[in-house]
């Protein structure tokens, strides 16, 4: 059958228009980037920065206390301590493993929402999911409707976790990304010790005929009151609406931003540099193309080890320190002291997170974390498990608001979400298995033989990031796309 002069010069003239919208897009996108990343940091944006870190702050919240009322959910008899089997449903690593449960399916299967949808709603929903069965999971009495609550928790956490640092990458100038990262993490590290002086004073008590453990739990749902508030205060990722053709949507917020920036900054804004080519269009079979594979494989690595030492840690110190013969209220007294330096750590990044190459700063905190453990097995004194527990606690907390940047850095703005749940997926996966390894090494080899296993896993962490990893330092998200 033969195509008529006038239809090919119909099919020709569709494709030179949809090449020309193509061209219009990336045009506009570069252009939305570049206006971004010349802004001077003023008030307006760090309020989107605060108002981001405080969303991070309630999330953590549910996401860290599990290790903090793991001695109360023991002391109630829902669970035991250790399991018969490696990976028993009725002991403490299994409501851990229920949460990176959660965590892994809502990275994996759920990362596109964002992309989807947009970075505003799915912050705010997700948010509301977590809430609700973080809830209903206080009222459980049994392993199994403890364990089903707090899966259903880490579906809306995983989500969570992935939006807010998409969400704070694409609205940081790139000269504050890392700042803005580690304002976030201290903010939200600050809830490290408040859950764990709640858990301090009200696991050993019985208030109302609630356990105190429950207490712990529902005093986290506070951060409902907070939901619709973030919601009317923080706009779309203009950057988003860019990648979705939504140009005037991104330009009328842009401008929004730039008048109130304009106004507290005093005199006209720095010139937006060149705009540079954006990614308009990448599907996830992208991340196994170049220059994304060799970063997708390096992230998976490092992120089915790097959990072994950040939650094993996290999720495990009371527990380990009741091991070492130590009483419940004297070990929740101990994690109390350590949690204080949960907010510290970022704090001390925010000196060097945009001074000092990431990867770098990756490794050598993976490298305290190692000395720092090792030495922490062996203690014997309160001031040494205090020492050492604040000194893996500031290098887990350091290299997390490092990773966090960097891997938000490293794909373009139209798969972000998606790239970067499916190598975080690999974490949650880690985490799940690890727990009930913990468990395992702990039965077996005590306290030493947990932080073993962990300094093998940091070990790996540190050729992963040290031999595979890119230079983002300093750059816009979309040099280091390209």
């Amino acid at each position: 059958m033969s195509i008529s002069p006038a239809t090919s010069r119909l099919k020709s003239d569709d494709r030179i228009a949809a090449a020309e919208t193509e061209a219009r897009l990336v045009a506009v996108s570069g252009e939305i980037s570049a206006r971004l990343d010349r802004l001077p940091t003023t008030r307006a944006v760090w309020k989107l920065i605060i108002l981001l870190s405080l969303g991070f702050f309630f999330e953590l919240y549910d996401l860290l206390y599990s290790g903090y009322v793991a001695p109360g959910l023991v002391k109630s008899g829902i669970l035991t301590p250790t399991t018969t089997g490696v990976f028993g449903t009725t002991g403490v690593a299994s409501f851990i493993a229920s949460l990176f449960s959660g965590l892994f399916f809502g990275t994996l299967a759920c990362g596109f929402l964002a992309d989807r949808f947009g970075r505003r709603a799915i912050f705010t929903y997700a948010m509301l999911w977590y809430v609700l069965a973080n809830t209903v999971m206080a009222f459980q009495d049994t392993a199994a409707g403890l364990n089903f609550w707090r899966f259903v928790s880490g579906l809306g956490i995983g989500v969570e976790l992935i939006t807010i640092g998409t969400y704070m990458s694409e609205l940081a100038p790139k000269r504050l990304r890392g700042r803005a990262f580690a304002v976030c993490q201290a903010i939200g590290f600050c809830a490290v010790p408040l859950v764990a002086y709640l858990s301090y004073l009200l696991i050993p008590q019985t208030l109302g005929g609630i356990d105190g453990w429950r207490w712990v739990v529902i005093l986290g749902g506070i951060s409902a009151l907070f939901i619709w508030y973030f919601r009317r205060n923080l706009p779309e990722s203009p950057r988003w609406l860019a990648s979705k053709g939504r140009a005037a949507e991104a330009d009328a917020i842009l401008r929004q931003l730039e008048r109130a920036v304009q106004a507290e900054y005093g005199k006209p804004l720095p010139a937006a540099g060149p705009a540079e080519p954006v990614v308009q269009k990448a599907r996830f079979a992208d991340m196994w193309r170049p220059p994304y594979r060799s970063r997708t494989i390096m992230l998976i690595i490092f992120h089915v080890f790097q959990t072994v030492g950040f939650y094993g840690f996290a999720s495990w110190v009371p527990t380990l320190l009741v091991k070492q013969g130590i009483t419940v209220t004297s070990s929740l007294l101990y994690t109390t002291l350590i949690g204080l330096a949960a907010p510290v750590g970022p704090m001390i990044g925010y000196w060097i997170a945009d001074r000092f190459e990431r990867k770098h700063v990756i490794v050598a905190m993976a490298g305290l974390n190692i000395v720092a453990g090792l030495l922490f097995s062996q203690a014997g004194s309160a001031a040494a498990i205090v020492v050492l527990g604040v000194l893996l606690t500031l290098a887990s907390n350091i290299g997390s608001f490092t990773f966090h940047t960097y891997q938000q850095e490293l794909y373009p703005t139209a798969i972000r979400a998606r790239a970067v749940g499916f190598v975080y997926s690999w974490s949650r996966l880690s985490a799940i298995f690890s727990s009930f390894l913990i468990a395992f090494f702990l039965g077996k080899f005590g306290v030493a033989g947990v932080f073993v296993f962990i300094s093998c896993a940091m070990l790996l962490v540190m050729l992963a990031i040290g031999l595979m990893g890119p230079r983002t330092l300093g750059k816009s998200l979309e040099s280091i796309s390209h």
